[in-house]
């Protein structure tokens, strides 16, 4: 089975959903998808309601792996079962979806210009019931503010002897320095993270492959270098706050960077919708993501 998903990861023609919202975000993806706070009252309450969401995107027609390579899961998600399955078994073996894990704890507070992630001394056992949930690979986030280069070091650092955990693990990891979409210095941040990325990486062993997502560069194809990179397996882009169509017309300017969106595949869609609705903007939304990393 790994070996099946490696290569459709490697080699197939589509994007990665992110459906990972976590506990501090979800509030917020609960009321664009028209699930105002006032809904629920607890915790529990709120992961059952962005489950169902997450439920209907994907057993909704357009969600297939004609368009989709694989999608990140939340750690309650991962829990959870979709018509008796599974969240992770219902992707592969029902629609042919590679199964990710986000698997941070959210970030540290900002110094030296970024985010890093927060400590995570609980990550092996995690990573073990990634393994007996059938998880591929995982997804952890930090994020570039400033070109500093002290602390983008410390970022591209933080992820990579992270990586070297999940790898160690059997899984596969998805580095994410995301560079903020707003920062004075985007095009300076991109320059040093290129640089730290490929010393990191030119310093894995043969057997340690991971992926990479990173926000759509300043300038076109600048991360070619990354994409390839005999131990990168793929590199996907974050929408990072882009609205959809801005984040696919700059997508599709990169040859080889596919799409890992969140907010801007779901953008359109409303649990007020019928099914037919829901289902009709969705397609629309894959069709158009998928067009645009596929360039």
């Amino acid at each position: 089975m790994y070996e099946e998903q490696l290569e459709f990861i490697k080699n197939g023609k589509g994007f990665i959903a992110a459906l990972d919202q976590s506990g501090g975000s979800t509030p917020k993806a609960l009321a664009l998808y028209g699930v105002p706070e006032d809904s629920y009252s607890t915790e529990e309450e709120m992961f059952d309601l962005v489950h169902k969401m997450r439920t209907r995107i994907i057993t909704a027609p357009a969600f297939n792996s004609a368009s989709i390579l694989g999608a990140i899961l939340f750690e309650q998600t991962m829990d959870n079962k979709i018509e008796g399955l599974y969240s992770a078994d219902y992707l592969w073996k029902k629609e042919g979806i590679v199964p990710f894990l986000k698997v941070d704890k959210g970030l540290a507070e900002e110094a030296d210009g970024v985010q890093l992630m927060k400590p995570n001394p609980s990550l092996d056992a995690l990573l073990k019931r990634a393994n007996e949930r059938n998880i591929f690979g995982t997804k952890m986030r930090s994020v570039i503010k400033e070109a500093n280069p002290e602390g983008i070091k410390k970022v591209v650092d933080q992820q990579f002897e992270t990586g070297k955990q999940i790898l160690a693990a059997g899984l596969v990891p998805i580095i994410e320095p995301e560079v903020d979409i707003n920062s004075k210095n985007k095009e300076k941040s991109e320059e040093i993270l290129k640089e730290e990325m490929v010393n990191q990486l030119d310093q894995l062993n043969k057997d340690q492959n991971v992926m990479i997502k990173i926000s759509i560069p300043t300038v076109n194809n600048f991360y070619k270098e990354l994409i390839d990179h005999p131990r990168v397996v793929r590199v996907v882009a974050l929408s990072g706050g882009y609205p959809l169509e801005e984040a696919n017309e700059k997508l599709a300017a990169n040859q080889g960077l596919i799409a890992s969106f969140s907010r801007a595949l779901s953008e359109p869609l409303n649990a007020n919708q019928s099914d037919e609705e829901f289902n009709a903007l969705l397609k629309d939304s894959v069709k158009k993501i998928y067009d645009a990393s596929i360039t």
